[in-house]
């Protein structure tokens, strides 16, 4: 039984779509105006797991990503760039979605552009003013706080606090409350407009979620996810925005945040100067230019599901070293599993004790992602069967048959996880160092051991190095 935790009850809950299987999940997406760094990517990463959880637990999920391509922010850095903003919007849209392609989020049903829905960002704004919930001053139409009377229900406040995303913040004198935020704003000279029975001009930031939501989804729908710091008020605003207009409530049954992903102890931020960018990230950690190789990206992966998804992470290099080796053991291991050709005695039995072995696993694995998505105890599951599945090989009491059902089960928990098959691409290796193995090879049929080791020293200086085994020697680039 899945139970998710509810940020807005804040406790675990059943989890029980409005509509049976059908699961509508909406999930911030970015503002295009800089490269993405890898505190988004915590959240992408975490959402995609979710996502593939859900869709291997039977859930037909339709999952809504929006792209924010017309901002403050935007203008600002065009402006910066001598670039008109929808170029730059276009552009860093494309780099986004490279990164997520490069670190495997491919879970999304459909992006959605804020431009691409003006005309439903107008009909909102227009039924809120309607409404009475929305008021015109001199540089846009405001949403009235103290009209919505829930308003701080989901994160139980109506205040800013420090960890909140207050960047865009709107700040105008002739608002009502300190905390109205604008929905339309009026056009400056030079920026992006569009025409609307309010005059000319574009949407606020938080309108745009909504009016997206509303026309995939209606008045309400399943999830609603981002990072803890939207929380307020930007999902705040979201909640006084639809319920307003629909007079439905709840807006959305269950709200998923993700931790933050600090750098020595601070909230990894473009603001603070403190972040490192997924291409860059993906470029420093690969031991090939960063689109031909998935290590850094299986990395990436594994670092953010060893921290349950709504805790903070801490990035340092100490760990991104650890959880390099991680992947090493697996990937030694599931290279022992695709090569296990050695037969053992008693073979019906051996096969036995690994499907029980197997079937504990999954147990285990399903418990733990039902408890909220549980992903550090599912790598203890993972790390466990590679221990007992290595002392089986060892004792030679692991069939071809046995090696195959292990790496089925590891082949099925990775379409939610996607760091264990990602294999690096094969390398070619040089000629001359093709050529040192052979002459060490040489000398070990001759046991000139000497000569051996100084090949192996000679190879090893030349950045490579030898595993010999029973098919023979393996060459690895250091």
């Amino acid at each position: 039984m899945l139970k998710p935790y509810n940020t807005l009850s804040k406790k675990k809950e059943v989890f029980s779509p409005i509509s049976d299987k059908r699961v509508n999940l909406f999930v911030c997406g970015p503002t295009v105006y800089d490269f993405s760094h890898i505190g988004h990517a915590r959240t992408y990463i975490a959402f995609d797991m979710i996502v593939k959880y859900l869709r291997q637990k039977g859930y037909n999920v339709f999952y809504l990503q929006n792209i924010t391509d017309i901002d403050d922010k935007i203008i600002k850095r065009a402006k910066e760039k001598k670039e008109a903003p929808r170029e730059l919007a276009r552009r860093f849209e494309k780099k986004y979605f490279q990164d997520m392609k490069a670190l495997k989020v491919d879970s999304i049903t459909k992006y959605a552009r804020a431009t691409a829905h003006i005309k439903e960002i107008i009909n909102q704004v227009k039924r809120l003013k309607d409404k009475g919930f929305a008021y015109k001053i001199e540089d846009g139409i405001y949403y009235d706080i103290n009209r919505f009377k829930d308003y701080g229900k989901l994160s139980k406040r109506t205040v800013l606090q420090a960890e909140d995303a207050v960047s865009r913040i709107d700040e105008s004198k002739g608002k009502r409350n300190r905390g109205d935020f604008c929905l339309w704003k009026f056009s400056k000279t030079g920026e992006p407009k569009w025409k609307s029975i309010f005059g000319w001009g574009r949407p606020g930031w938080h309108i745009e979620d909504t009016a997206i939501t509303e026309k995939y989804f209606g008045p309400q729908y399943d999830i609603h996810g981002g990072a803890r710091d939207l929380i307020f008020p930007h999902h705040e605003a979201e909640i006084a925005q639809m319920e307003a207009i629909s007079g439905k409530k709840p807006l959305v049954k269950y709200w998923f945040h993700t931790g933050f992903l600090t750098a020595g102890g601070a909230k990894m931020s473009k603001s603070l100067g403190n972040f490192i960018t997924i291409r860059d990230f993906l470029k420093d950690y690969s031991p090939r230019p960063w689109r031909g190789s998935p290590l850094a990206a299986r990395i990436l992966r594994l670092f953010v599901m060893e921290t349950h998804y709504r805790s903070p992470i801490n990035y340092s290099e100490k760990t991104i070293s650890q959880i390099k080796k991680e992947i090493e053991r697996i990937d030694e291991f599931v290279d022992k599993l695709e090569n296990r050709k050695q037969k053992t005695e008693n073979k019906e039995q051996k096969t036995k004790l690994v499907e029980d072995l197997v079937l504990k696993a999954q147990k285990e694995f399903e418990k733990a992602m039902d408890n909220d998505f549980n992903t550090p105890v599912t790598l203890a599951v993972i790390f466990n069967l590679v221990n007992k599945g290595n002392s089986l090989i060892a004792k030679n009491k692991l069939n071809p048959a046995d090696a195959k059902i292990i790496l089925d089960f590891l082949k099925k928990i990775d379409k939610v996880f996607g760091f264990i098959f990602w294999k690096k691409p094969k390398e070619k290796i040089p000629g001359n160092i093709l050529k040192l193995v052979q002459k060490r090879e040489k000398y070990r049929k001759e046991k000139n051991f000497e000569k051996s080791d100084e090949t192996r020293k000679k190879i090893k200086d030349l950045g490579y190095q030898i595993k010999d085994t029973k098919q023979g020697p393996k060459i690895k680039r250091l």
